[in-house]
């Protein structure tokens, strides 16, 4: 256990730190004037203040300088202000992934209990007319780009219906205070619903191939010989057979949903993460760029060490070769 701890945290640091050393190669070799992103490019100031400014973010150091401040900054817990909103990092860090948690959790929890109940059924009916359609749903929403779904949706739903909000988290023109909590519901909705669409089909598919398997097995022939019904059959071998792996799999795909997240919150204008690292990449702001890039990537190790203790904690088999846990 203390091997696997402290194996688990030297990984999470290298993951940090290559985290943001690529990300701010990027940013820096990006075609991205920050200065001009500041003042804005159609601004009559003078060449003095656009010296001033790079003064004052720091962009006159050398690009390696710059990078190792802000590592020491971080490891003595100020992660900067950000150029584009003029507050500290972490006050927007914490802002805005508690909106894009609620966004990712809902989405997260929809398409593996849809995508869980979806593939069992597609898989104990193997090859019937359901099975068929489940499979060519998911192949569609495997090949769908998130922000192509969210404009479909928007302009059925939103545009030509009217039965959800365009854009936004909360209703226009309304205090914070005074947003209910259906008044947030009716604008989740359509962001989650675009972010678990085209993240169902790997639990949906996996979880099909992995019923089939189980009840092709000996041991459900076997069971079928001495006469369970075919719901027995699902609650006694299926579920206890396919959840584990079904779970695991979930925990790990933290990486496409927030991946998936960055899309759905541009297109439906929700003040996440997400969008927050857009606007973040246009006006070349480094600093809020390398706290969401450290976060994001903190985000998607947890989900995958997850995973990872839990096929270890669930199979033996694991947990003995592997000597992790």
């Amino acid at each position: 256990m203390v091997r696997f701890l402290l194996t688990t945290l030297a990984r999470m640091i290298l993951l940090l730190f290559g985290a943001s050393a690529l990300c701010f190669i990027l940013v820096v070799n990006a075609p991205i004037d920050p200065v001009d992103a500041f003042v804005g490019t159609e601004s009559n100031v003078s060449a003095e203040y656009r010296a001033e400014v790079a003064e004052h973010w720091g962009l006159t150091r050398p690009a390696l300088e710059r990078y190792f401040v802000w590592l020491k900054n971080v490891l003595h817990g100020d992660w900067g202000v950000s150029m584009t909103f003029r507050r500290p990092v972490t006050k927007i860090l914490i802002e805005r992934f508690s909106t894009s948690l609620v966004l990712m959790m809902t989405a997260w929890l929809f398409s593996g209990v849809l995508g869980f109940a979806a593939g069992t059924a597609a898989g104990f009916f193997k090859k019937s007319l359901f099975d068929r359609c489940v499979k060519t749903f998911c192949f569609i929403c495997a090949s769908t780009p998130a922000f192509w779904m969210g404009l479909l949706l928007l302009m059925v739903f939103a545009v030509q219906l009217g039965w959800f909000p365009i854009a936004l988290s909360v209703p226009i023109g309304k205090a914070a205070g005074e947003v209910t909590i259906l008044e947030r519901i009716h604008h989740l909705i359509l962001p989650a619903l675009t972010l678990s669409i085209t993240s169902i089909s790997n639990i949906t598919l996996h979880t099909r191939q992995k019923i089939i398997d189980v009840m092709e097995s000996d041991y459900v022939l076997f069971a079928k010989a001495r006469g369970e019904t075919p719901w027995e059959l699902i609650g006694r071998h299926g579920f206890r057979n396919i959840a584990i792996p079904a779970l695991t799999l979930q925990f790990a795909s933290f990486s496409e949903l927030f991946g998936g997240s960055v899309l759905a919150e541009n297109v439906f204008a929700y003040p996440g993460l997400g969008s927050a690292a857009s606007i973040a990449g246009i006006r070349g702001d480094a600093p809020l760029l390398l706290g969401i890039a450290v976060f994001s990537a903190l985000f998607v190790f947890m989900g995958n060490l997850a995973a990872n203790l839990l096929y270890g904690l669930f199979n033996p088999e694991i947990r003995e070769g592997d000597g992790a846990i």
